[in-house]
């Protein structure tokens, strides 16, 4: 088992920036692949970034290249989603994700074997 705890959300003006970080504890860490997923309201959680356990390589969705950076210390058991160019379409409850398995493309929601419990980002525009 792995338990993720989010920390780093809140309120932000458009052009802001914030630092999400997922403690993870349990199971080795370093052992995982670790993401970041958002939820608004109504819609399916989506893909934001992923960064892999071994060479720490990274893949970012379309929308937030650019603008988002993934990165994770294995010593701390910590990832982390620095969040820059804050837009409105940004709000949401990002989510912290591990997956056992490594895939170098957009991860899908379903292939996550643990989830963290979420913290809200909202930007105001």
């Amino acid at each position: 088992q792995v338990q993720l705890a989010e920390s780093g959300g809140g309120l932000v003006q458009a052009g802001g920036s914030l630092r999400l970080s997922c403690v993870a504890s349990g199971r080795l860490f370093s052992n995982y692949a670790m993401g970041w997923f958002r939820q608004v309201p109504g819609k399916e959680r989506e893909f934001v970034a992923h960064i892999s356990w071994e060479d720490e390589r990274t893949y970012l969705a379309e929308s937030v290249k650019g603008r988002f950076t993934i990165s994770r210390d294995n010593r701390r058991n910590t990832v982390y989603l620095q969040m820059n160019s804050l837009k409105a379409e940004d709000t949401a409850v990002y989510y912290c994700a591990a997956r056992e398995t490594y895939y170098g493309d957009s991860w899908s929601p379903r292939s996550i074997n643990y989830w963290g419990q979420g913290t809200q980002v909202t930007v105001s525009s």
